[in-house]
């Protein structure tokens, strides 16, 4: 029973640090602390129980070439909201009025990075991996992608089209970025930048969250279609878009890597042990 060690593992610290975050909203600086602590601890908690019920080395979260891994998805996320960003700006409005908020930032720092970090190990290295074992690239992929989107319907501001979109534009491209590099620093990277571009710089909605506001003041305005609404520019077709095509960029680096596991035949065996050794 890998998959529930595993799952309980990466949510029991998912939650209490959220819990931890939720409580300190109005402390930016608190929140950032306890955000960053929550994904540096996560990261060893999954590590070890990999290791525990697989018995191997945990090399999806190896230290060696963290960092130049995450700076690459980091920097996709945060050019790929700017282009969402800069379509909304000429197809509909999007004004920025000066300075916003410098501390609500700074606690958003922590806020994104405790989410990037604990839904990547749940939905990439426990959900999508374990899944991809049994039924392949392509089912593990659209599976949890519907898995991520739905989960967010949990959101104030939550919609299905919203959904839908996460589920396309973020689902599909965070595994398909674990399928091409088989590794979570990637998908972490580019999912703190994407988030922390949205609300932290751009100070827009995410995912219905009533996010707080960011860097700079800015107002957002025109179409549901091109700006996402109240669920923010991730329901916009722009966002979409884009995560599609960054989807196909993986895979395509995933397939010339040989990384795309084909669908297997028969009933898979459980390999790793029931319960946790002690």
């Amino acid at each position: 029973m890998r998959f529930v060690w595993q799952l309980l593992a990466v949510v029991v610290v998912a939650m209490i640090g959220g819990q931890a975050v939720a409580a300190v909203e109005d402390n930016p600086w608190l929140q950032l602390v306890l955000g960053l602590l929550t994904a540096v601890v996560a990261v060893p908690v999954y590590g070890w129980v990999v290791r525990r019920t697989e018995h191997r080395p945990s090399t999806e979260v190896a230290r060696k070439g963290a960092e130049a891994a995450i700076a690459r998805g980091l920097l996709i996320g945060v050019a790929m909201f700017g282009a969402v960003i800069t379509n909304i700006y000429f197809n509909a409005h999007y004004e920025i009025n000066g300075l916003g908020s410098v501390t609500g930032a700074i606690g958003l720092v922590g806020f994104m990075a405790a989410a990037a970090v604990t839904e990547e190990l749940l939905f990439r290295g426990v959900l999508f991996r374990i899944i991809e074992e049994r039924t392949g690239t392509w089912i593990a992929l659209t599976l949890t992608a519907v898995l991520f989107g739905a989960s967010h319907l949990l959101n104030p501001d939550a919609t299905l089209w919203g959904a839908l979109a996460i589920a396309i534009e973020a689902g599909g491209m965070l595994a398909a970025a674990y399928a091409a590099t088989r590794n979570l620093w990637v998908p972490i990277g580019l999912h703190f930048g994407w988030n922390f571009a949205a609300a932290g710089i751009f100070s827009t909605e995410v995912s219905g969250n009533d996010t707080p506001q960011g860097l700079l003041d800015t107002v957002t305005s025109g179409p549901e279609w091109v700006t996402g609404g109240a669920f923010g520019p991730e329901g916009s077709v722009y966002s979409v878009a884009f995560g599609f095509l960054i989807t196909l960029a993986f895979l395509w680096l995933a397939h010339r890597r040989g990384n795309l596991v084909p669908r297997r035949r028969g009933a898979a065996k459980e390999a790793a042990p029931t319960t946790l050794p002690r």
